[in-house]
């Protein structure tokens, strides 16, 4: 691990041909201007070691102002001093600011429900864009390099991925660039070799239970014995997808700009007669767009995706897919809506008529009144008139309750209000948002579906009650 000073000095005189290279990936994607201040992520690992040397030697060249920062993910309390210590002795050799950000990897991981290479990436990017607002860098420079993205390839492709997801980790993304993307780690450990410049090793990346240490370790080399090229091969791959990528995502985004009905951070509505015949290759790209830039919808997974197309083409009206994190997606007669908003439930409260009242979390007017003879009797769904007079005002009006039970006006026996809903096919995220209205603890009406048989009307009724319910416009 230990290296002497003077050996590391030999780095001046050694890998001129690994710096060339970087220089001109630096050029190729535009990561760095003359005189900016760049955060450098120092892990003390080899990439990062090689990374931070490299850049050093651009300095003077660049008018760079570098910074490295060393993020503790508290995972690792053997290791970490000495990693600190190996850190504060390479900026101090290289005449750099080291700054140190800690962060709490289990407790951010429990608390949102993350694997912990979610939650330390999550947390670390984090402490990345602390750093650089602190020093008011330009530029956020992390040490990924072309193995890092062949092993992202397999990841991606194995869990399912498409083009986009193939295409690899961006060499620039906002202010965070990655100099080393297009180098191999075996150039890496020549240059590193050759200056006699020492490195750390961080323990994690041995342990076979992390789903990348087991494509590094096993399946990598397996694909190099294959083809000793086949990092660089895929790399000449990626590149065309990020290539196609760019060209589709134009005609995306203009398609998409006539799609959209209605978008809040929960919710998108889009219009269904473009979708129902458009070619499936631009409409998985446009669902996937719509939904990266939802919020709420960004549990929504390429396997969905083909569920949710099946829904546009073959799905009727009311239909409606559930898909993990609370995410629903309906559709309707005009739109697909896509939403992760909270279900409402109907509280309680009384109607005493004649009255209107709204029912807000239920989209709805429910409209009450007396009259002295039938008339129109209504369909018993959007309206009904039932029998007064065995009714005890006010009437309650609430959303449904565990053992609920009723007597469908036209069947008379009694049925459970859950076996009711399945029968008529009421949406599972609308059954709470069905206005029932009773008198006393008996069932009334099902809003918008049935009446109840005990309230029906007879020839010795003598006092109506009209019920009806029509959307409401709040």
């Amino acid at each position: 691990m230990e290296a002497s000073h003077n050996k590391n000095n030999s780095d001046k005189c050694h890998g001129s041909g690994l710096a060339g290279r970087m220089s001109a990936v630096i050029r190729k994607y535009g990561m760095l201007k003359n005189g900016e201040t760049v955060v450098v992520g120092l892990s003390g690992g080899p990439d990062s070691v090689c990374l931070l040397h490299l850049l050093h030697r651009l300095r003077d060249d660049l008018r760079l102002d570098l910074h490295a920062v060393y993020v503790n993910h508290n995972l690792r309390p053997d290791e970490v001093p000495a990693e600190i210590a190996f850190c504060e002795e390479r900026c101090m050799l290289l005449d750099l600011p080291l700054i140190v950000k800690s962060i709490n990897v289990r407790e951010h991981a429990a608390a949102q429900k993350m694997n912990l290479h979610e939650a330390a990436r999550e947390l670390r990017y984090h402490a990345f864009e602390e750093a650089a607002v602190a020093v008011k860098a330009d530029r956020i420079a992390l040490a990924h390099n072309a193995d890092d993205q062949a092993e992202t390839f397999f990841m991606r492709l194995l869990r399912g991925a498409g083009p986009k997801g193939l295409s690899g980790i961006p060499a620039v993304r906002g202010r965070i660039i990655r100099p080393l993307i297009d180098v191999e780690r075996r150039e890496i450990g020549r240059f590193l070799d050759e200056g006699h410049i020492s490195y750390v090793t961080d323990s994690s990346n041995l342990k076979p239970e992390y789903f990348r240490n087991r494509v590094r370790q096993q399946l990598m080399p397996a694909v190099k014995q294959l083809n000793p090229d086949a990092v660089a091969a895929m790399l000449h791959t990626m590149e065309i997808l990020r290539e196609e990528e760019r060209y589709f995502d134009i005609i995306v985004t203009k398609t998409l700009m006539r799609m959209i009905s209605r978008k809040t951070v929960d919710r998108i509505e889009l219009f269904m007669s473009p979708m129902e015949s458009m070619d499936v290759v631009i409409l998985r790209r446009v669902l996937r767009r719509a939904i990266d830039g939802t919020h709420g919808l960004r549990g929504i997974g390429l396997v969905h995706i083909d569920d949710i197309i099946r829904l546009i083409r073959d799905g009727d009206s009311g239909d409606r897919l559930y898909l993990p994190h609370g995410i629903r997606v309906i559709k309707e007669y005009a739109l697909l809506v896509m939403t992760a908003e909270p279900l409402s439930r109907l509280s309680a409260c009384e109607l005493q008529p004649p009255a209107d009242l709204p029912l807000r979390e239920a989209g709805v007017v429910l409209r009450a009144t007396f009259e002295d003879a039938v008339g129109d009797s209504g369909d018993g769904k959007s309206s009904v008139v039932l029998d007064a007079g065995k009714m005890v005002f006010p009437l309650t009006v609430r959303g449904r309750a565990d053992g609920d039970c009723f007597y469908p006006l036209g069947f008379g026996k009694r049925r459970k209000l859950q076996d009711f809903f399945v029968d008529e096919k009421v949406p599972r995220d609308e059954r709470d948002r069905v206005p029932i209205v009773l008198s006393g603890e008996d069932i009334v009406w099902i809003a918008g579906y049935r009446g109840d048989e005990r309230f029906r009307v007879s020839e010795g009724t003598k006092k109506f009650l009209r019920l009806g319910i029509v959307k409401g416009n709040f």
